[in-house]
Order: structure tokens, then sequence, then C-alpha cells
């Protein structure tokens, strides 16, 4: 079997993961750490629009992290050789999923298995 080249999916990896380091940058958050912790403005008057602002703050950075997580261990399936085989049955992913979505570790099947109920 031919080598897929995946030159296009790494660079457009490698952009996306600098993308999501500068959106947590500028919520002041650092995207090697494990800790997370956002400011909110304490001048609110409202002291539940404050938390409410925090928890909001909290899920976009928490999202950004998983996103930052999933671009990057594409890029080490990349490196490794691993890339464009689902994790989960180990058929190739076809390159129009790739493309599509970058960080796909999975074949359609088997993404559409992970969310059917039990």
């Amino acid at each position: 079997m031919a080598q897929r080249d995946f030159s296009k999916i790494k660079a457009a990896l490698e952009a996306e993961l600098e993308s999501t380091d500068a959106q947590l940058a500028e919520h002041g958050v650092d995207p090697h750490d494990d800790v997370v912790d956002v400011e909110v403005d304490e001048g609110f008057a409202d002291s539940a629009q404050a938390t409410t602002e925090r928890g909001e703050l909290l899920a976009l950075v928490e999202q950004l992290k998983q996103h930052r997580e999933q671009v990057a261990h594409g890029l080490e399936r990349i490196e490794s050789g691993e890339y464009g085989k689902c994790e989960k049955c180990g058929t190739e992913i076809p390159l129009e999923r790739l493309e599509a979505l970058p960080s796909a570790s999975l074949c359609v099947s088997c993404k559409q298995e992970e969310h059917q109920p039990a």
C-alpha cells in the first residue's frame, strides 16, 4: 500500500494549533498548563453576572483546550506514522474525512458507534 501524503493536512493542523494557542493566550491561559484559572472583571455590580460570565469563559477555555489536545494528537500521529488509521478498528480513514476534519482519529462508522446509546 502506498504511503499517503499528509503534508497539507499537517500544515493545517499546525496552523490550527497556533490559532488555538493564540485564542487561549487571549484569555490569559497557558496552553501547556493543565490548570485553568480565568479572571473576570470584578467591577461588576452584580456578582451573579460575574459568576455566570466566569462559568461561560471556563467552558470556552475548556473547549479550546480539548480542541488543542485533539489537534496536537493528530500531529503526533502524523509523526509516528499512525495518522489516517482509525484508532478503534484500524481501517484507513478516507482522505476526504481527514481533509474536512484533520483531527479525526476515528472512521465514520466507529464515530457513529461512539454516539449510539448502549
